[in-house]
């Protein structure tokens, strides 16, 4: 079972500096859709190396208390990945419910580039 973090939740946490959100999309998705301010971003495909202590890959941003807040377009993808982090052992690693469209729906901003 993963946890499921609703939009306004996760912009008051990460205001709070209580988490740390990740986007987990491919970067031709950020460059077409947006991004949300300070998510960290995590190529789905590499997200496994990036968190394990253990790879050649690891970022040590992971290396955190803090909720750490995957999301995705529509949050399918990241629901999968905070499952395998779960897997892995990471006890912090969550969903943001919706993903990026719930988040914009919710009227919390997106920043584009132009």
């Amino acid at each position: 079972m993963i946890t499921r973090i609703a939009p306004e939740d996760a912009a008051k946490m990460q205001d709070e500096g209580k988490a740390l959100l990740v986007d987990i999309r491919d970067i031709r998705e950020l460059d077409r859709v947006g991004r949300i301010a300070d998510a960290f971003h995590a190529p789905r495909g590499m997200l496994e190396f990036w968190v394990d202590p253990k790879s050649p890959y690891f970022k040590d941003v992971f290396a955190t208390d803090k909720a750490i807040i995957l999301f995705c377009t529509s949050g399918w993808r990241s629901a999968l990945a905070a499952r395998t982090l779960n897997d892995m052992g990471m006890e912090n690693a969550c969903d943001l419910d919706g993903g990026l469209n719930a988040w914009g729906e919710a009227g919390l901003p997106i920043t584009r580039t132009e």
